[in-house]
């Protein structure tokens, strides 16, 4: 699970205070019933966002303030965000939204005021960015004992980090984003949420599967047949509009006539893999993975609404020797992406859902595959529009939690347009290769 960078900690960050906010009113409903697309996400690790945003320092605590109300009213909404998970009788699990269960959120309000939000936003110090988001390390499996959702607000010299952990057994980045929506709108004045939130996790899947977890998250760590990673590290690369369109094109030119086009997505994956898989320094007999998370919303049967509030994902695998990947032109491997993703319809979806209900499994990062480059996020999230009322954020970065070698996230560009930010991690030797190729870092006609 660490990520290094060899950057030392510039600032060190002091805890002012730290309390919790509940819904402003409670909930209608006390259980959230957990669905089998939620079930194999309890043993990742809390869902980390940082945002990071120009502010004057006097106006951070009035800031904080509002922030906090804002956040008591969007809780009122999506109020499974409020509770606490537990197991019934017969180990299904719920999220509990009333008496005890109903804990609300965990606010931090900290300092770093010889930090500037300016060159956070442009450096690449993994170490200090860490200290300005919550809950690093801590396991899904710990929401039983811990707040489903902790906030840390950080006062910098110019602005503030807003940072953010979610149980990710609860919701996936479509949910996560609806939320930071919302919250960001009640708090700049907005007169409610819309669309409504969909709770009722039985219209995905109402099968009650009973689940056996461990007891802590190192026994379940203790128990990953491949070992701990090697050291890590994370970086930002940013594909210009004109980068971007390129891939594109090139991935377009060698497709026959009738094929259908490739898309942006397919493009921008298929050229992280095949320079992932270089920096590597794979064999050409070697196996390598590309793994995507895809949301499943209108993949399933009946299609569910965009507001439906929970994981609603399932990871899909195509997979090539490294030599036939980095032999063939770039529509090969663009072609895979498209074909498994075409493949995943409804019916391959039910099929998934019924395979692990009938053998239930608790997962490790390394059963994403072998030489794996995994994809999460997505850069239609339009991430830089989440406005608290003092602006667009200077930066949006996921933290270090679910970042494993060949882990990717995927935002719009800060420059806006078609521009795509890629946030990738990967063991130090060959994230050292990736930063000298320059096949990958400068696309050019």
């Amino acid at each position: 699970m660490t990520v290094e960078n060899g950057a030392a900690v510039a600032e060190a960050v002091t805890v002012a205070n730290k309390v919790m906010v509940l819904p402003r009113k409670a909930p209608e409903k006390g259980r959230c019933w957990l669905a089998t697309f939620d079930l194999p996400y309890i043993t990742f690790y809390y869902n980390q966002k940082l945002m990071l945003y120009k502010l004057p320092a006097a106006e951070f605590g009035e800031v904080v303030e509002r922030l906090k109300q804002g956040l008591a009213v969007a809780l009122e909404y999506y109020y499974p965000l409020a509770g606490r998970l537990r197991q019934d009788e017969e180990k299904v699990l719920f999220v509990e939204c009333e008496g005890e269960g109903l804990v609300g959120a965990e606010v931090v309000e900290a300092a770093a005021e010889g930090v500037s939000a300016v060159d956070l936003a442009e450096g690449e110090n993994a170490e200090l960015l860490q200290k300005l988001v919550p809950y690093t390390g801590v396991m899904n499996l710990e929401g039983f004992h811990r707040p489903l959702l902790a906030v840390q607000f950080t006062k910098l010299n110019d602005g503030i980090a807003i940072g953010c952990a979610f149980n990710h057994a609860l919701l996936d980045g479509n949910s996560t984003w609806q939320f930071m929506f919302s919250w960001a709108d009640l708090s700049r004045g907005g007169g409610g949420v819309l669309p409504l939130p969909v709770h009722d996790r039985t219209l995905a899947r109402s099968v009650r599967l009973p689940l056996d977890l461990p007891a802590t998250a190192v026994e379940h760590e203790r128990g990953d047949p491949n070992g701990p990673s090697r050291p890590l590290v994370m970086r930002v690369f940013s594909f210009s509009e004109a980068a971007v369109d390129l891939l594109k094109t090139r991935a377009n030119a060698g497709l026959l006539p009738a094929a259908k086009p490739l898309s942006t997505f397919q493009s921008l994956g298929a050229h992280v893999w095949r320079s992932v898989s270089r920096a590597r320094e794979l064999k050409p007999e070697d196996i390598t993975v590309f793994a995507i998370f895809a949301d499943c919303r209108t993949r399933v049967d009946p299609p569910m609404p965009e507001a439906y509030f929970g994981n609603l994902i399932q990871a899909i695998f195509t997979g090539t020797a490294a030599g036939l990947l980095l032999g063939s032109p770039p529509e090969f491997a663009s072609g895979m992406l498209q074909q498994v993703i075409e493949a995943h319809n409804a019916e391959a979806i039910k099929k998934r859902l019924e395979e692990y209900e009938a053998a239930p499994k608790l997962f490790y990062f390394s059963d994403a595959g072998m030489n794996c480059v995994a994809v999460g996020s997505s850069p239609r999230f339009k991430v830089y529009d989440v406005d608290f009322g003092f602006g667009k954020p200077e930066r949006v970065r996921s933290g270090s939690n679910n970042k494993f070698d060949g882990m990717v996230y995927l935002y719009p560009g800060r420059e806006g347009g078609r521009s795509i930010d890629v946030e990738l991690t990967l063991e130090a030797g060959a994230m050292a290769m990736l930063e000298r190729d320059e096949d990958f870092l400068a696309v050019k006609p």
